[in-house]
């Protein structure tokens, strides 16, 4: 069966003068293929720790991973990781990044040219292939993120706070462009914030995760992802559900703050 399975899967860091932390305890998830699920949670609730596992990043200390059948072991192209900084050469120009996978998986230029081509267009970057990276903007070096992670046309697309170093105004750009990508390439997309807004935006299926040891607090289907797509995102804020949702959210969020707050009085 296509899609993700997380199974019972818990991680526990050993810290180097005994002890432990629980970063993750029993999670159990089931992600279909083309389904685009944002993740949200206060500090220390094990967002990045999960979606690094599902990367292949970190083995975890139970449970497992499966994706179209197959146990997750380590990182694989068809996994793909889009970080806060891109993460990108710098000393290479815009198509050389972009066609970066599939030039080291040893393919013709031939082979793939058409593709990167394709996805300079679709991210905006066309007029931009022969600039060096040092040479962009915070959101256009997102937008070779992108690109980059598309040409391996992965089946999973994990993104870890990819946004959270914009503006607001390219943050709702690149809001735009995920929304966008989504819905033309049917990838399925884990999304990490801290924004609610954004999690909200580009969540049709959202996860609000508790910490200590982190855990699926609660979970929403919502209708504003598909809403958003070719839509001015802030006609969509203005749908009467979204504000409730929202302040529902922070609120939620707040409460868990506050008891990680009254914690750490407690053991100082």
């Amino acid at each position: 069966m296509s899609g993700l399975k997380i199974d019972k899967l818990s991680m526990r860091f050993d810290l180097p003068g005994g002890g432990s932390v629980q970063a993750l305890k029993d999670v159990s998830l089931n992600i279909k293929q083309g389904e685009l699920m944002s993740v949200l949670g206060p500090s220390g609730c094990g967002k990045t720790t999960l979606l690094n596992i599902v990367a292949g990043f970190l083995a975890p200390t139970e449970g497992q991973i499966m994706l179209n059948d197959h146990p997750v072991t380590g990182p694989d192209a068809e996994r793909g990781m889009v970080f806060q900084q891109g993460a990108l050469f710098e000393w290479m120009d815009v198509r050389s990044n972009v066609s970066f996978g599939p030039r080291m998986a040893g393919q013709r230029e031939s082979d793939w040219a058409e593709t990167v081509d394709h996805l300079l267009d679709v991210v905006g970057l066309q007029d931009f292939k022969e600039k060096a990276v040092y040479e962009l903007s915070g959101g256009m070096q997102q937008r070779v993120a992108l690109a980059r992670c598309l040409a391996n046309d992965p089946d999973v697309i994990l993104m870890d706070e990819p946004l959270g170093a914009l503006d607001a105004l390219t943050r709702e750009k690149m809001q735009s462009l995920v929304l966008k990508l989504w819905k033309e390439t049917g990838k399925t997309i884990i999304l990490i914030t801290h924004s609610v807004e954004e999690a909200l935006l580009l969540g049709e299926r959202l996860l609000v995760m508790a910490p200590r040891p982190g855990r699926i607090h609660r979970e929403y289907n919502l209708p504003f992802a598909d809403l958003g797509v070719g839509q001015d995102l802030r006609e969509v804020k203005k749908h009467p559900d979204f504000a409730i949702k929202r302040e529902e959210i922070l609120g939620m969020i707040w409460d868990m703050e506050e008891e990680i707050m009254g914690r750490s009085e407690e053991s100082a």
